[in-house]
């Protein structure tokens, strides 16, 4: 029985009822409509029901105006962790006044404006050894405190460590980076941080928290500093978490912005797929089998505009990408039974751009600076790299410029996951070593769970929901090539440099 024919738009044409609707268009912003105004103001309407915040912000004032009649104390500056976190929620470096002979006030500025350029979630303290800083769990409960996921470094002391989210920065990456500065600049406290830092931004994902503002701060002690910080309680025990959701919201929308242009495209290019292929159920020769192949390529097409219309945070992009992969496999079915050629394996995308459809084999790659590995791709680009030329990689868009999307950060993670997510015994690990590759934890980068969207980003507030074991391990004032810190599992690299993989086991680690 013939099957009515959906022919998708093609590019510049107008839709019809008949028609696939039409390739997804940047969102029409609606007019705002206007609000009438109250028949009666009420006058002085009460504290409480005027804002959520101003009773927090009334309280604030009233304690600072307490606190400045009295005199200030001898640790206006702050020692404790406490301290620390709260300076950290503000400033990404801090340095306990005791141990400024680590790290001077001058490196100290310049470590900070380092990492707020490269708008890093990297966090830096230099402390002395006191009984408020215990080493067994200095950096837990300093990740704790602070409450922001990112890269926490340590110089305790003449000790250093550095842990880190996994959503941010592998326990590998990171033990195998702590251990390396220790060895390259011992001795040398402030190079030592400073060699750490240039390392660390330049593979921690995510962004700088929303929490640092420089321009406010005041880490010398005394005044309005003591002031400030009691303001700043006061009003987050009141409306913090309010600021913080809407901060999210706002980063989620913009995250979500930039997707939907990379998806857009990807939909764009399956409708003129569809177009080309110029099927027809009636055409002569056409049996039940493709004009089911057909359907299925169809519906995923009005299924994926359906999808990305709907879609309200970024970690929606997933179930669009998977929907995608179902219909360029279909697809390419189908031409196959046209052909009368192979039916193609069900593999997942082409790893350089998956617009390319179905990969028809696994071919050896190496990203810029990284490690070699075997990474699925489509016929054309198999070719390109065989004869030693770059594949056709999928460009999107970064505030550096057009750039291969596995540089372009953790945004694209959900959009990646429906791609290769299912795919975690072939393509798990294709991404280790690139800043897309961190984001995901790599080298389980395609596992289907947990999901993309649901792991902390860098610099994302989390309070104390975080692994504790990303922080684990006590203090050793040994080498630091112990593999008592906490990192890594034992690795390939283990200690006799067998076989390949990650480094582990003997390359961990900082002094506790």
């Amino acid at each position: 029985m013939p099957v009515a024919r959906r022919t998708p738009p093609r590019p510049g044409s107008t839709p019809t009822a008949e028609t696939v609707h039409a390739v997804p268009a940047v969102p029409t912003v609606l007019a705002a409509r206007a609000l009438p105004l109250p028949l009666r103001p009420t006058l002085n309407p009460p504290l409480a029901r005027t804002s959520p915040l101003l009773l927090p912000l009334a309280l604030a004032l009233a304690v600072c105006a307490l606190l400045a009649t009295t005199p200030a104390t001898a640790h206006a500056a702050g020692t404790g962790l406490g301290a620390v976190a709260e300076a950290l929620q503000k400033s990404p470096v801090y340095v306990d006044p005791r141990a400024r002979d680590k790290l001077s006030e001058a490196d100290a500025e310049e470590l900070a404006k380092k990492i707020e350029d490269a708008d890093r979630p990297v966090f830096v303290a230099v402390l002395p050894e006191a009984a408020e800083f215990p080493p067994r769990t200095l950096m837990r409960d300093l990740r704790t405190l602070v409450g922001v996921a990112g890269v926490y470094a340590v110089r305790l002391g003449d000790g250093f460590d550095a842990k880190a989210d996994s959503s941010v920065m592998s326990r590998d990456a990171v033990g195998n980076l702590t251990g390396a500065v220790k060895r390259s600049r011992s001795g040398d406290p402030a190079g030592m941080l400073t060699a750490f830092v240039d390392r660390a931004t330049a593979q921690a994902a995510g962004r700088a928290p929303d929490t640092w503002d420089r321009s406010g701060a005041d880490e010398g002690g005394g005044g309005a500093g003591p002031l400030l910080a009691v303001g700043a309680v006061a009003l987050a025990g009141g409306g913090g978490y309010a600021w913080y959701r809407r901060s999210r919201k706002k980063r989620e929308r913009a995250e979500l912005d930039a997707l939907r242009v990379v998806v857009d495209e990807d939909i764009t290019a399956f409708g003129e797929e569809l177009d080309r292929l110029d099927f027809r159920p009636s055409e002569p020769g056409a049996d039940d089998a493709m004009r089911q192949d057909y359907t299925h390529a169809l519906d995923a097409y009005d299924r994926a505009k359906e999808l990305m219309a709907a879609a309200s945070a970024p970690r929606d992009v997933r179930a669009v990408t998977e929907t995608l992969t179902e219909g360029r496999f279909a697809l390419a079915t189908l031409t196959a039974r046209r052909n009368g050629t192979p039916l193609p394996e069900r593999r997942v995308p082409c790893f350089f751009d998956p617009r390319h459809g179905p990969s028809a084999e696994d071919v050896p790659w190496t990203p810029p600076g990284g490690t070699p590995r075997d990474v699925p791709a489509c016929r054309v680009d198999a070719e390109l790299l065989a004869s030693g030329q770059e594949p056709m990689a999928r460009q999107v868009r970064t505030a550096e410029g057009p750039q291969p999307y596995w540089n372009a950060g953790p945004a694209y993670s959900p959009w990646a996951g429906g791609y290769f997510g299912a795919a975690a015994g072939a393509a798990g690990g294709l991404l280790v070593g690139t800043m897309l590759g961190s984001a995901l934890g790599a080298p389980a980068a395609f596992a289907d769970t947990p999901p993309f969207g649901d792991a902390p980003g860098g610099g994302e507030f989390t309070g104390a929901d975080f692994d504790s074991a990303d922080f684990g391990g006590g203090f050793d004032k040994g080498s630091g090539l112990d593999t008592g810190s906490g990192f890594g599992s034992g690795g390939d690299f283990g200690g006799n440099f067998g076989g390949g993989g990650d480094f582990g086991g003997d390359f961990g680690g900082g002094d506790w």
